[in-house]
Order: C-alpha cells, then structure tokens, then sequence
C-alpha cells in the first residue's frame, strides 16, 4: 500500500477510535422475532473502540493500523479522548497497558490480515490475533503495574483487575470481533484488495 493510502487509513483509523471510544455496542433480538416481540436492544457491556482499532488494521494494514493508534495514545495523553478522560495521569491508570496493546494489536491484526486472502476466516483469525495482542499487554501492563505498587490496582487486587479489564469485557468484545470480521470482509471486495 502506498504512503499516502496508508497515512488516510491511518486518520480514518484515528477518527474512528476516539469515536468509537464514546459509542457503546448494543445487540438485538432475532430479526425473526421482531414481528411477534418488538425490537429490544441489550448492551454487550462494551464500545466499539477496539472494533475501530481492528477495522482500521483489517482496512488499512498492518503500519496505517500501528500510526492510527500511536497518534491515539499521543493525543489522549495530552487532550481527554480516552475512556476515563486523558493526560499524562492516565499513565498511572490501570486500563493503560490496553491503550498500549492498541499500537501492537493494530499491527498485529493488519499483518495478518493483509497475508492472504482475504476470506471471512483469515480476517476473523486477524481481529482475534489483534484481541489478543491488546490483552496479552493490557495484562502485562496490569502485572507490572501490580509489582511495582506491591498493592491493589485502583483499590482492587490484582485478580479483580484482570476480571474486570479482560475477563469480563471479552465476551462483547469477541461480538464486535465478528461484526468488524463481516464488515471488514465487505468492504475489502467493495474496494477490490
């Protein structure tokens, strides 16, 4: 992909993360049973911020996807784009490490997904790499955080922690992995590469 391809996917990568940082995921009901029950909406307990980071990958590779999330994590340290706020504080916040895990998971996933074909499989196999990637440094992040204070993390123990920042969250964010999977996958033949 050529530099300037990279650097507009690497923007609408940026643009999309700090949106989908403020924009919490929701599924519905069976469209089959809309008739009979209306349509209700449930809360998958997440927003589509690491679907914008993994859809910025799968879209614009593996460097676009990294530059997009470097200049997220700049701006956020300085203006209040991130979940919780921003500003060099939040490098004492325990989510941090996830922020972090952004840079490589973006990377991750777009170099997989631009190594073969893409296929609903291979892009699937791409976000759930990038996933991991985010919360295997999130994790480390935690741990390291966790012995450096030899306390609790934001008042919790460390086993607490990682429930609430990677146990509990996964099961939403494996959602959204499927959602940005199809539309990625979509949009990928719409735009012939």
């Amino acid at each position: 992909m050529s530099a300037p391809n990279e650097l507009l996917w690497a923007l609408i990568g940026l643009l999309l993360t700090i949106g989908g940082t403020f924009v919490e995921a929701f599924v519905t009901n069976p469209p089959w049973n809309w008739s009979a029950q209306g349509i209700h909406t449930t809360s998958l307990g997440v927003t589509f911020q690491i679907g914008a980071v993994l859809l910025a990958a799968c879209l614009g590779g593996r460097t676009a996807g990294a530059l997009s999330q470097i200049a997220y994590v700049v701006i956020g340290l300085n203006l209040p784009v991130f979940t919780q706020g921003g500003g060099i504080s939040y490098l004492k916040e325990p989510s941090f490490g996830y922020l972090l895990g952004f840079i490589a998971g973006a990377w991750v996933c777009g170099f997989f997904a631009f190594r073969i074909p893409p296929r609903v499989e291979s892009l699937a196999f791409s976000c759930i790499c990038g996933l991991l990637t985010i919360h295997f440094y999130g994790l480390g992040y935690l741990i390291i955080f966790h012995i450096i204070n030899w306390t609790t993390i934001g008042g919790m123990p460390l086993l607490q922690a990682i429930m609430k920042y990677s146990i509990y969250p996964l099961p939403g964010q494996l959602v959204v992995v499927c959602a940005v999977t199809v539309l990625a996958f979509a949009l990928r033949q719409l735009m012939f590469y």
